[in-house]
């Protein structure tokens, strides 16, 4: 796997490099926001927050904005709880405080890599969706959806039970040829979905965004 290691440290940046392509990985090591933006084949991101040219969640937000939705890892000596809710609201997938071990990290690469896999098919209470022949069933029962409708709900069921912020959401919604409306707005839409699918399927979280709850 290609791996964006974005660390400033010279020794813990050569230790993670060393650990992970003896793993069997190949390493893209930047010790500058400036050089991982020119990083585009990773499908993987860790990241040091304190850099030289400022904060990588800055960075952060600027893919999950443009769409860009490799999982990415932060690392950092931030352990307070409010700075790993600030991770997570700008799109990071895990938060691993130092020092940590290496296999850990390891483990946790592999397990946001698992939950990247969009998957097939997803149950949501008693209803069957079908991503890719874009379908959605309860028991015999066809359930219709605008496109609109569709588009969010696929995009909050490429990983059940993690919050997809309104930025991110929006994001998959321009990439489909889609915008909001203010008939139309994301509140409304996630309103019908809950009443086709049911009125716990999607949990509202209050300034980070929208879960599917599978």
């Amino acid at each position: 796997m290609n791996v964006l290691l974005l660390e400033d440290d010279i020794d813990l940046g050569q230790a993670v490099a060393d650990h992970l392509e003896a793993a069997g990985h190949q390493v893209h090591w930047c010790k500058l926001i400036a050089q991982a933006r020119r990083v585009e084949e990773a499908e993987l991101a860790l990241l040091d927050l304190n850099l030289p040219d400022g904060d990588a969640l800055a960075l952060l937000r600027e893919w999950r904005s443009a769409g860009r939705t490799l999982p990415v890892i932060v690392l950092t000596a931030r352990d307070q709880v409010s700075d790993r809710i600030r991770g997570l609201q700008a799109g990071a997938d895990d938060y691993l405080v130092k020092p940590f071990d290496l296999d850990e990290l390891l483990a946790r690469m592999d397990a946001v890599c698992r939950r990247s896999a969009p998957p097939a098919k997803v149950m949501v209470g008693e209803v069957a969706l079908d991503l890719e022949s874009r379908s959605a069933t309860r028991g015999a029962e066809r359930i219709e959806f605008t496109a609109m409708e569709w588009s969010v709900l696929a995009c909050l069921a490429r990983h059940p039970g993690r919050i997809y912020s309104r930025a991110e959401i929006e994001t998959h919604l321009s990439s489909e040829g889609l915008g909001e409306s203010d008939s139309n707005s994301l509140e409304v839409i996630v309103s019908r979905l809950r009443k086709k699918l049911g009125p716990l399927a999607i949990s509202t979280h209050r300034g980070l965004g929208y879960r599917l709850d599978a």
